[in-house]
């Protein structure tokens, strides 16, 4: 019997299930469940490509940071809720969390709140050559950061391929402060979130500077989200840039126009409600804003600005708002385009955007930069209901194929 070869099928029954069984026991060692914050640094500074670290409901505290937390493509690290539905609560500290050299690294279904700093902080550790990169921000609430200074819910330096989704940010720092705070960013998307301040001024909901580009800000709700709901570019020290300016004495210093705050920006399919000015282009080249709806913005419904003036910077340019729905009142806002100093409106585009006075209909056309392409105004776009926060239109409405329903059904 020693000498008869085992039937290949058995061979193959065997190999499978004796695999399925040890990739199973692979899976379940690569998992951890913490209860306690002890568990939860000792969890995270030691995890490896592929681990899950599943966090129970509670409350812990905050002021947490680790650096080159790193999982590798196929085997992300993962800190999320053990249970979706019950998040754990990470409060108070200086900051909720930082991550510095991350990759491959998901945040999931995680609640932080009160932290006196940022909620989130992730960077590429001042190595500006080797950013952060491939970050998921899933299913995050970020609430009550900071106060009255330059106070971030997220703060995103030198990072690239990164995903924010599904996020619940609310009340941050009110001197200066983004909800998402991006600086030499890359590659980037933020989807389905909600941002929501109480429309004080001095802060922005989404913010692109600092050299970032190739992000693109889809189907979010912002609700009384600062002077500037969407900041598009900005102003930022010359150090800070990613990738690195070229400076003075560098022999190969960069020639007039060869730099911008952020370029390759697209800003599609959301919502804003209230706050002073749902767009800004801010020394940006080349920008989309397409099928937003904007109602009853407090200053204006854009702006064309230039805050960093040094001459290997191009001015603000080559931005396109298009198929926008604009509904405000003429007695609660300041007009349709603010236009600063140092701009180039003159390459700006415009066009199939619903313009909508609710006020006195009469006087819904904007004074704008350049000539709009197919505008249509003054027509009732026949919301369905903005007080209980359904901006949709009605079946018939004249503003059927522009706005963010329109852009839902693309």
């Amino acid at each position: 019997m020693s000498g008869k070869r085992i039937p290949w099928f058995v061979e193959f029954i065997f190999l499978v299930l004796f695999g399925a069984i040890g990739i199973q026991l692979i899976g379940a060692a690569e998992t951890r469940l913490v209860h306690r914050v002890e568990e939860f640094r000792d969890a995270v500074s030691t995890a490896k490509p592929g681990a899950r670290i599943q966090v129970a409901a509670g409350e812990y505290a905050g002021g947490h940071a680790f650096q080159n937390l790193r999982g590798e493509p196929g085997q992300p690290i993962v800190i999320e809720a053990a249970d979706p539905q019950n998040p754990p609560v990470f409060k108070g500290a200086g900051g909720g969390l930082h991550l510095s050299d991350p990759c491959y690294v998901e945040l999931r279904n995680l609640t932080f709140t009160g932290a006196r700093t940022n909620g989130i902080n992730i960077d590429d550790g001042g190595s500006y050559d080797t950013p952060a990169h491939h970050i998921v921000l899933s299913g995050l609430r970020i609430t009550d950061i900071g106060s009255n200074g330059n106070q971030d819910g997220i703060k995103l330096s030198g990072v690239d391929d990164f995903r924010v989704e599904g996020c619940v940010i609310e009340r941050w720092g009110t001197g200066g402060g983004s909800a998402i705070d991006m600086v030499g960013c890359h590659r980037g998307v933020i989807e389905r979130c909600t941002i929501r301040h109480t429309g004080v001024f001095n802060n922005s909901g989404v913010q692109a500077k600092g050299g970032s580009s190739d992000i693109v800000v889809r189907r979010n709700t912002f609700e009384n989200a600062g002077d500037r709901a969407v900041n598009i570019g900005g102003s930022t020290g010359r150090k800070f840039f990613r990738p690195p300016l070229k400076e003075d004495g560098d022999k190969r210093v960069a020639p007039t126009g060869s730099y911008s705050e952020a370029k390759d920006i697209m800003v599609e399919g959301n919502v804003f409600i209230g706050g002073g000015a749902p767009v800004a282009f801010v020394g940006c080249d080349g920008a989309v804003v397409r099928f937003n709806t904007i109602y009853r913005p407090t200053r204006w419904a854009l702006r064309i600005l230039q805050e960093t003036r040094e001459p290997d910077f191009v001015p603000s340019r080559n931005g396109e708002f298009s198929d926008n729905l604009i509904v405000f009142r003429s007695d609660q806002w300041r007009g349709p385009v603010n236009v600063g100093e140092g701009t180039a409106p003159e390459t700006f585009r415009f066009a199939r955007n619903f313009w909508y006075c609710e006020n006195d209909p009469s006087r819904s056309r904007p004074v704008l930069p350049t000539n709009e392409t197919n505008g249509q105004y003054g027509q009732n776009p026949q919301l369905r209901d903005p007080a209980k926060g359904d901006f949709g239109v009605a079946p018939q409405s004249p503003a059927a194929r522009c706005g963010a329903h329109a852009y839902s059904s693309r």
